[in-house]
């Protein structure tokens, strides 16, 4: 295995709640009350949306994807959703320092460096808000390809502490059979003041419509049983994906940072469209944080 390469599950596409739209001959984020789902493929008019997109658009009220059926592809809650404090150098996409609240990973002349990470607001090198968590969720949309993952990416505190505990509570009622649940991806909004009382946006994960849990927790386990008589060791799979996420030090590579960076770092009127959204939300974050050191979550 090459050092320094994180082996991340194969992505096959990527799941938004926003678009990259043009205006003024610049490329700007723009939230959206919808999913999105694409394609790594991209032409001049954005992301090339994925066949999945336009089938679950058909079935949807109003033809807004509101909730994605999916199954995820760890038991443990970690390597389904990575979250992380992340600074990029907004030239380059290069992670410049990635943090967990303790202690964190540093570029610097001399190397990778560890250092202490107190929260960003505590931080010198993150002040200005170029420091933010970072979360990906990597979920499996098409069970013809069982290791396929399409990837929601996001800077929001309300999603990542919202999926962060969903997957915490449904491994721990389940037995940890968290990749054998049916699970769906559920865009909820909510108001603050800061919000200047408009919607903002975020991912929330929820067991399918019409499933109690009770029944899904009987689901798994026939699930998971069935996989062992057939020979399938999820533990060799959670390990095997352990060993591969640590093969980096810092763990993003440049290519992802420039899509990060474009995503959820320019400006649209002074203020980055995703600071916008959650800025009361992420000021208690980063507040709570700071005493405590240590994260959680992303909107």
């Amino acid at each position: 295995m090459i050092k320094g390469l994180a082996i991340t599950p194969p992505i096959l596409g990527r799941i938004s709640i926003g678009r990259i739209v043009e205006k003024n001959g610049k490329r700007l984020p723009e939230k959206d009350d919808q999913f999105t789902i694409t394609s790594q493929i991209q032409n001049k008019d954005g992301w090339v949306k994925h066949p999945l997109d336009e089938q679950l658009r058909a079935q949807a009220p109003n033809q807004k994807i509101r909730t994605i059926p999916v199954r995820m592809i760890f038991n443990d809650p970690e390597l389904n959703l990575r979250a992380e404090y992340s600074l990029f150098d907004r030239q380059t996409g290069r992670p410049v320092c990635v943090g967990n609240g303790e202690t964190c990973q540093r570029l610097t002349t001399q190397g990778v460096e560890q250092h202490l990470c107190p929260s960003p607001d505590l931080c010198p090198l993150a002040q200005g808000g170029n420091c933010k968590p970072y979360g990906r969720l990597h979920v499996n949309l098409d069970e013809s390809d069982e290791f396929g993952t399409f990837i929601f990416r996001t800077t929001g505190f309300n999603s990542i502490r919202t999926l962060t505990a969903r997957l915490a509570y449904y491994s721990a009622a389940s037995g940890g059979l968290l990749s054998c649940l049916p699970l769906q991806l559920t865009l909820r909004g909510k108001s603050t003041t800061q919000s200047y009382r408009q919607p903002v946006y975020y991912v929330d994960l929820t067991l399918r419509e019409g499933i109690s849990l009770n029944d899904a927790i009987v689901q798994a386990k026939k699930i998971d049983d069935e996989s062992k008589e057939a020979g399938f060791y999820q533990e060799a799979v959670d390990f095997v994906a352990r060993q591969g996420f640590a093969n980096a030090r810092m763990g993003i590579d440049i290519e992802e940072g420039l899509d990060v960076v474009e995503e959820f770092y320019q400006h649209v009127e002074g203020q980055p469209v995703e600071d916008k959204q959650t800025e009361e939300a992420e000021t208690t974050f980063n507040l709570q944080q700071g005493l405590k050191g240590s994260v959680t979550a992303l909107n």
